[in-house]
C-alpha cells in the first residue's frame, strides 16, 4: 500500500469528526498511519448534490488536515448552509489527497481527467492565480483550451484568455481519492 493513498478509513474519520461536531463531543483518535499531505474534503447529499468542499494545498499531518477540513467543509463552506444531523443518512464524504506536484509546466502540458492544475501569471502589474481539481474539467466535459478559459476567468482576468496563455506558470498535481457513504460508514463501525 502506498503511504499517500486515500483510503475508506480516512473517510470514516471524516464522519467521526462530523458526528462529534454535531453532537458537541470530542473527536476520537485516528487509527491510521500519519503522514503530511495536502487534502480536500467533499460532502455530497443524495450522491450528487454538493454540500461542501474545502481543502488546502499546504501539506500537514493527515488526521489534523482531515479534522480541520471536514469541519470547514461541513459547516463553513459559504456556498451552503451548515450540514445538520437530519442529513447524515443522505451524505457521502470524499477525501482527496493531493500528490505528484509538477511545477514549471506550459499551459498545455497536462491531461484532462488526470491532472489538477494551478495557474499563476502576471498581467498589467497584477498577479493572478487559480486552481481546478482533476475532476473539474472531466466532469464539465471541457478540453484543455476551455478549461484554461474558465480557470483564467476564475483567477479574475477578464480579457481574452489567449492573451496570457504563454505567461502562465502551470503546476500539475494528481489526487488519490476515496469515498464513503454514511451507510458504508455505519457498516465499518459495527
Amino acid at each position: 500500500m502506498q503511504i499517500n493513498q486515500a483510503l475508506p478509513i480516512h473517510c470514516a474519520y471524516c464522519f467521526d469528526v462530523l458526528i462529534a461536531s454535531l453532537q458537541k463531543k470530542e473527536v476520537p483518535k485516528p487509527t491510521f498511519q500519519e503522514f503530511d499531505v495536502p487534502v480536500f474534503v467533499t460532502f455530497h447529499a443524495n450522491k450528487e448534490d454538493l454540500r461542501g468542499c474545502i481543502g488546502t494545498f499546504s501539506p500537514g499531518p493527515l488526521a489534523q488536515q482531515l479534522a480541520k477540513y471536514t469541519y470547514m467543509s461541513a459547516f463553513k463552506d459559504s456556498r451552503f448552509p451548515p450540514i445538520q444531523t437530519k442529513e447524515l443518512d443522505t451524505l457521502d464524504v470524499g477525501v482527496s489527497l493531493l500528490i505528484n506536484f509538477q511545477k514549471g509546466k506550459k499551459w498545455n502540458q497536462w491531461e484532462v481527467g488526470k491532472h489538477g492544475i494551478i495557474i499563476d501569471f502576471s498581467e498589467g502589474g497584477r498577479e493572478y492565480g487559480a486552481t481546478f481539481l482533476p475532476e473539474v474539467a472531466a466532469e464539465q466535459e471541457w478540453d484543455i483550451n476551455t478549461t484554461l478559459e474558465h480557470l483564467i476567468a476564475k483567477a479574475g482576468y477578464r480579457k481574452n484568455y489567449q492573451n496570457v496563455l504563454d505567461k502562465i506558470d502551470l503546476t500539475t498535481y494528481e489526487t488519490s481519492k476515496a469515498k464513503l457513504t454514511y451507510a458504508e460508514y455505519l457498516e465499518l463501525k459495527k
